[in-house]
């Protein structure tokens, strides 16, 4: 199989059940965004070998994977794919309560910092947090399954607190905010 295929040369690509979009439309702007994310999130795992993390990282790589196809697929129609259930956001809360437990209670805002990996998280958090609001900004127009958004929503806490956990693992303290007056 070849990688190239030619058939975005024109600037145009084609969605799950045929449909060709501008590559600058706002529904691959979303798909950019959640395919940036978990790239971002294969960046966190080449951190997370000796964590806890690793392994709730592999898995909500692949629930974006699905998401991105979610994303490129409209309607009800043939090559409909709806791949969020709500599920992934329950699991992103159980574990987010499970982390959560582990560390002292969150009484300063913190800066992204500490250990490489809790770094690579919180960019990580940013991007998730552009990605919900591309797709937000996709469901004012076109329709977007709600379980897609309260997933990202969901996991822009989960990757808040998995950054908290990469400190924690590793004994180093959150970078707590103060404020600072030139």
């Amino acid at each position: 199989m070849k990688i190239y295929t030619k058939t975005g040369d024109d600037g145009f690509t084609g969605l799950l059940g045929g449909e060709r979009v501008s590559k600058h439309s706002l529904r691959m702007h979303a798909i950019g965004d959640v395919d940036e994310l978990n790239a971002s999130l294969g960046l966190c795992r080449t951190e997370a070998s000796n964590s806890c993390l690793e392994p709730m990282l592999g898995r909500i790589q692949s629930w974006l994977f699905d998401l991105g196809a979610e994303l490129a697929s409209k309607g009800d129609g043939p090559g409909t794919y709806h791949a969020m259930t709500g599920q992934q956001s329950l699991a992103l809360e159980t574990d987010i309560d499970q982390l959560t437990d582990r560390m002292e209670p969150l009484k300063n805002f913190i800066l992204p910092g500490g250990v490489p990996l809790s770094a690579q998280l919180h960019l990580a958090r940013a991007i998730c947090r552009r990605a919900e609001r591309t797709v937000l900004t996709l469901a004012t127009l076109e329709e977007v399954r709600t379980e897609a958004t309260v997933f990202l929503n969901r996991l822009s806490d989960w990757l808040f607190v998995a950054a908290r956990t990469a400190n924690h693992e590793a004994s180093v303290e959150d970078v707590k905010w103060s404020r600072f007056d030139a």
